[in-house]
């Protein structure tokens, strides 16, 4: 077991050159970190089903795929979004993006779902993943989430995106190149390796059949967690029912406990389509804290609250 360090120290990342400075001498309690999110309602918000109906009336392609619910409503979909960064059209930029609307429900929060419900949004992802993969200029597939305003979050209507490139980014290109090399020193993939280990000690978050979570040993984030499939898979389009699941359930109880925190947060999947020896994972990285100096100028990043810390307030 790890215990939680009494003294600052400084962490290395798992695979990347990356260093934080763990201070638990100077860590909030979670109730001295939460934070006011405060996002604009909008009465007109583009998101509901009626406003979606309508913009796909006059606009051919906006709808790429849908979940349905008993009823033959939607329960989650998939659009074209219409401010992307990348485009089809653009060989200088080229890409796709498109929004995931997780709930008809205007009001309700991701953690406010039911587990079945987030399990669909899952299940989305991994269609669109299989769909946009099928362009074979296609390299990098992000799905991702906003939620608050300090996570850069615009619209309250529960949602999330995907994000298709051509182009592999830097800091993805240099961490499956480090995994590349572990594997061929090690004989294993080090994502297993790390997932054996940290089931082991203190910042274990959950852990059934098919899933692991835990917050990393060098968390940049307060509160980061780490969720993964047991089985090396390399993208969401390999998960099994169980899988689907164990992983939504976990996902939930995140989600909960960040919610009780009202901390904005980002999360996103690694995968990248044109590298399938890697193991797929999702990163939640809460927003809690502002980088400022140190971490602008040094690259050095401070995290007041240790993963040790983190990964038991989870589990209470």
């Amino acid at each position: 077991m790890s215990p939680t360090p009494r003294k600052s120290e400084i962490r290395k990342a798992y695979l990347l050159n990356k260093y934080v400075i763990i201070t638990p001498g100077r860590a909030k309690r979670p109730r001295d970190i939460k934070e006011q999110t405060v996002i604009k309602r909008v009465t007109d918000c583009p998101l509901c089903p009626e406003n979606i109906k309508n913009f796909a009336r006059r606009n051919k392609n906006y709808i790429k795929d849908k979940i349905k619910r008993e009823d033959g409503k939607w329960q989650v979909i998939a659009i074209n979004n219409i401010f992307p960064a990348v485009s089809l059209n653009n060989e200088k930029a080229y890409g796709t993006q498109e929004v995931i609307i997780e709930s008809r429900s205007h009001s309700k929060e991701l953690a406010n779902l039911e587990k079945q419900e987030i399990e669909q949004v899952l299940r989305m992802y991994a269609k669109r993943t299989k769909a946009i993969s099928k362009n074979e200029k296609i390299d990098y597939i992000l799905c991702f989430k906003n939620q608050g305003s300090k996570a850069g979050a615009s619209i309250v209507h529960a949602h999330s995106q995907v994000f298709a490139s051509h182009t592999l980014p830097p800091d993805v290109h240099e961490e499956l190149g480090m995994a590349q090399s572990y594997q061929v020193k090690h004989k294993i993939c080090p994502y297993c390796d790390i997932i054996k280990k940290e089931m082991k000690n203190e910042r274990k978050i959950y852990e059934d059949k098919y899933i692991a979570a835990f917050a990393p040993y060098a968390s940049e984030y307060h509160y980061e967690a780490w969720i993964f499939p047991k089985r090396h898979l390399d993208n969401i389009t390999q998960f099994n029912d169980n899988e689907f699941g164990s992983f939504s359930r976990v996902y939930k109880l995140i989600l909960e406990k960040l919610q009780a925190l009202d901390l904005s947060f980002n999360c996103f999947l690694h995968q990248a389509v044109s590298w399938r020896d890697q193991h797929f994972y999702m990163k939640i990285q809460p927003r809690g804290s502002v980088w400022a100096g140190i971490e602008l100028g040094s690259g050095l990043v401070i995290n007041s609250v240790p993963p040790e810390q983190a990964a038991k307030y989870y589990r209470e």
